[in-house]
């Protein structure tokens, strides 16, 4: 029998103490020493314990210039654009979210449309350690999931799957989910610190050698960061989150880290009693009332994230405080960022926010940082102080700087064609972007504004204008 020793060990860096502490001295977190029990070392054996061995050849670096990565496509649009175009052979990718988020479901359908398409001549391995054969065959019957080539797997000892994965040879791997893995020959239970990092490092391993895409899904905590220790994130190549706002439908799934793609692209997906569906004009699930009506406190504007244009809708309220300290609530926008809007707004437009509360919400419960929604949440702030009626059709495009002084943002001609697409007829801009990229729109009448109170004289002329 091995002889064991006790060790404290933290469970979000994996710093191992031989006492209890506190305090982790590595990461500084609080009460995140848990006991555990680890073989002791000796001199006289040097048993290896690794289950698979991963060795390469040095090449010149000349002659890896000339090894270019094979694309694969996952054959799910919106899953391909999060991660830039595709997977490629031997990446290893990290997909995390909260329970019942739609994981395993996304998943399944990855492995169904990959098993029908990009690998049909191969196989895909599903390896689940939390559900069932019967379980996972009832959710692939749901989603339609029955190609010869998808094979599953009910196990949480590794070495049992890597002697399935030597067996069948799949082309794809997937591990639902790597805290209920564990390695036979490392002490400690499923989710330790300890078997998160071995079970990560010998399937990275066989991942990285055979040149097989693997997937490993894991937990997040209460806090919403990643279960398991921090290393985890630095063993994989790709980390995915897989989140979606409070009783909402739709899902959105954002890189953390990518080493083969962008991390500022996002997929959108609808969820269904099918399953999963890719959302591809983001535009209709972010402004999704009524645009034919003219109301006050409401302004629409273009978002993008990273190469996807979005319509936003944002909806602020303006109303008398009867709190010592008035209230600043903002859902889907930065909130520091809209209290210095705030304060711009009220010294260059003439208006009095400090006996008024200020709601805004961004409709289609997406968060957005782009600062090009700046512009726009300043004109529905002016709207809804003072009672002025906006347009539906019209649009504001632009940053706006602390001195209330209007700035133009990136790609701004993309976004003057994509509200000429959506139907708008008037766009409020940056005086500077007119200069900058003068463009040849059909319908778009474009307003250019230097500042907040050009901006509220342009407003209120409107106003008379229609009188």
């Amino acid at each position: 029998m091995p002889r064991l020793k006790t060790i404290y060990r933290c469970q979000e860096c994996g710093q191992a103490s031989s006492k209890w502490i506190g305090q982790c001295p590595a990461c500084g977190q609080w009460n995140t020493f848990v006991e555990e029990a680890e073989e002791a070392s000796s001199r006289a054996s040097s048993k290896s314990k690794a289950l698979t061995e991963f060795t390469s050849e040095p090449v010149r670096l000349s002659d890896s210039e000339s090894i270019e990565p094979r694309y694969i496509s996952t054959g799910i649009e919106e899953f391909d654009r999060a991660l830039g175009g595709g997977i490629i052979e031997g990446q290893v990718l990290l997909l995390a979210g909260p329970p019942g988020i739609g994981k395993s479901t996304i998943m399944m359908e990855v492995s169904k449309a990959m098993a029908s398409a990009a690998l049909k001549d191969s196989k895909v391995l599903y390896v689940s350690g939390e559900e069932s054969l019967a379980q996972v065959g009832s959710r692939a019957r749901r989603l339609g999931a029955r190609d010869a080539n998808i094979y599953l797997l009910s196990e949480n000892n590794l070495a049992k799957v890597i002697d399935a994965f030597n067996k069948i040879k799949p082309g794809l791997l997937v591990i639902d989910s790597i805290q209920t893995a564990y390695h036979p020959e490392f002490m400690g239970s499923p989710g330790s610190v300890g078997q998160i990092r071995e079970c990560a490092s010998e399937l990275l391993k066989i991942a990285k050698s055979k040149g097989v895409p693997l997937f490993l899904l894991g937990h997040i905590t209460k806090d919403g960061a990643l279960a398991g220790p921090k290393v985890l994130e630095h063993i994989v190549d790709t980390v995915l989150y897989f989140d979606a706002e409070k009783n909402n439908i739709y899902r959105i799934l954002r890189p953390h880290k990518n080493r083969f793609g962008p991390v500022s692209e996002i997929g959108i997906f609808e969820m269904t009693e099918k399953g999963l569906v890719s959302v591809k004009d983001s535009s209709e699930i972010m402004a999704n009332t009524d645009r034919g009506r003219a109301l006050a406190g409401r302004a629409f504007s273009i978002a993008f994230e990273g190469s996807r244009p979005m319509l936003a809708e944002i909806q602020v309220l303006v109303s008398r405080s009867y709190y010592p300290y008035p209230r600043r609530t903002v859902t889907g926008l930065d909130l520091n960022r809209t209290q210095v809007l705030i304060a711009a707004v009220e010294k260059n437009a003439g208006l009095r926010l400090d006996t008024m509360d200020v709601f805004a919400s961004l409709q289609g419960g997406i968060k957005l940082k782009d600062p090009a929604l700046d512009l726009a949440f300043c004109a529905a702030l002016i709207s809804s102080a003072k009672d002025l009626e906006l347009a539906p059709d019209t649009i504001f495009l632009g940053e706006v700087g602390i001195l209330a002084q209007t700035s133009s943002t990136a790609f701004m001609a993309r976004r003057l064609l994509e509200a000429e697409r959506l139907g708008f007829r008037r766009a409020y801009t940056p005086r500077a972007a007119v200069k900058k990229e003068p463009l040849k729109l059909k319908e778009l009448e474009v307003v250019p504004v230097a500042d907040i109170a050009e901006l509220c004289s342009a407003l209120v002329k409107t106003k008379m204008a229609k009188k």
